[in-house]
């Protein structure tokens, strides 16, 4: 039966606090994806002997989060979004700490296995966003997501910096230096996991279930349904019957895709582009690079990740303001003119780390105003399952453009590579602005509702 304590409860200031925990966990567990883009790809170079598995800490991390979306999903579905949220961080945790034992022992497997397992806490990362609009009034969906995205700034950003300081810590404890950036996602990641478990306290999803039956006179219903079969067909059939969340999803995969490409391929690039002459640009001219190119390499990806993160506040506000679809427009429009700039200035430094900033921003847009489009768009017994569906297929999308972008860059370069993302771009763009009208929806119906 439901409460009257749990029922009572304001869900205003419930929400708060909700958004107040779930952020503070998103800065503490920022930290591991941040180390795992800094130091990831070097890490399975030295640990397989061949340059051909550099991006396999990356693909594993994606792969792994889009076959852990739907199951956090379920399991949140059942038993309410802090236990999927602790699982999925506590799984974090233990794949940093199976990293640092893989540069122990000199094991490649274990490194793949510790990756799998980071890729569960980035899932459970992605899972956070929506859980901040559980009980968000329609009118500060955007507002209430776009906080918690924000939130990851600080620790995502620090990530890729935490080669140096890393290492010193490493040493000090005997550990291999390049083991040092993960101890910091250990500690950040167990203590998000305890401030998840202590603090999300009402479950939000628990709480507007409750409220909804309240409201209904069903108090004697169960607070969550049952497990039940075929959830990823269930949560694809209610996308379908949704124009909205259709476009949603379209404009989030599309961005997920197009920033995991370029992004992969840009640390690459810009070592390529210190080692010599380019001429991506017809010259024939030698651009050199920063004189130490990882230091170029982490503050541009450290850059690109506060492009993702830092203005998230911004882009909420917009999607709160100007409408969902008017803002994953100008997502998409970012992203096509990151391409421009990193493609066209391929052969100029400056003008890469430009690019970079700009598709971060666009992924921003992107992903926030189709997050907050694609929670409103179905009904609140699908919410949940559609949110995993998301999740899965983003990740999923995610991993193909990684892992596909060597490939690309190899045979038309990275100016090519850029090219492709800009024709993504555009085709939704232009997809979206067809559809504007008749999808866009300012306010949408009550998150307890």
């Amino acid at each position: 039966m439901t409460s009257f304590t749990t029922t009572a409860l304001d869900p205003q200031r419930v929400q708060r606090r909700t958004v107040l925990i779930l952020s503070l966990a998103q800065l503490l567990s920022g930290m591991g994806s941040g180390a795992s883009l800094s130091v990831g790809s070097l890490l399975a170079v030295q640990l397989s002997g061949s340059n051909a598995w550099a991006g396999s800490v990356t693909t594993t991390m994606t792969l792994a989060t889009a076959v852990a979306a739907m199951p956090l999903a379920g399991l949140a579905e059942r038993r309410g979004r802090r236990v999927g949220l602790v699982t999925g961080v506590l799984s974090g945790m233990l794949g940093a700490v199976l990293v640092i034992a893989a540069t122990v022992s000199a094991l490649f497997p274990v490194l793949l296995a510790g990756a799998a397992l980071l890729g569960l806490g980035t899932a459970a990362n992605l899972q956070a966003r929506f859980a901040a609009v559980d009980l968000a009034e329609p009118e500060h969906r955007g507002r209430s997501l776009s906080i918690v995205v924000w939130a990851v700034t600080a620790g995502a950003v620090a990530g890729p910096n935490l080669i140096r300081p890393g290492a010193a810590v490493g040493e000090a404890l005997g550990l291999p230096a390049i083991a040092g950036p993960f101890i910091f996602s250990v500690a950040g990641l167990a203590l998000a996991a305890l401030l998840l478990l202590i603090g999300l306290r009402p479950d939000p999803l628990l709480h507007a279930v409750a409220i909804r039956q309240a409201h209904a006179g069903s108090s004697d219903a169960p607070i969550l349904p049952g497990p039940r079969r075929r959830s990823l067909r269930r949560g694809l059939a209610a996308i379908r019957s949704s124009p909205g969340a259709g476009l949603a999803l379209l404009g989030i995969v599309t961005a997920h895709a197009c920033m995991a490409a370029v992004m992969s391929m840009t640390p690459l690039h810009l070592q390529l582009l210190s080692e010599g002459p380019l001429t991506a640009d017809g010259t024939g001219h030698t651009h050199m690079a920063s004189t130490d190119v990882f230091v170029l390499i982490g503050f541009t990806i450290s850059l690109h990740i506060a492009g993702m993160y830092a203005l998230s506040p911004v882009m909420g506000w917009l999607t709160d303001r100007a409408g969902r679809t008017l803002t994953m427009i100008l997502g998409h429009g970012l992203i096509l003119a990151a391409a421009c700039c990193a493609g066209f200035g391929a052969a100029h430094s400056a003008l890469v780390t430009t690019g970079l900033v700009l598709l971060g921003l666009g992924w921003s847009a992107a992903t926030i105003s189709g997050s907050t489009l694609l929670a409103e768009s179905v009904g609140a017994d699908h919410r949940v399952l559609v949110q995993g569906v998301s999740d899965t297929l983003m990740s999923a999308a995610g991993a193909v453009g990684a892992g596909t972008s060597g490939l690309v860059m190899s045979w038309i370069g990275y100016q090519g590579l850029n090219m492709f993302a800009l024709a993504i771009a555009a085709l939704v763009v232009a997809v979206v602005w067809v559809y504007t009208a008749p999808v866009e929806r300012p306010v949408g119906p009550s998150a307890t509702g």
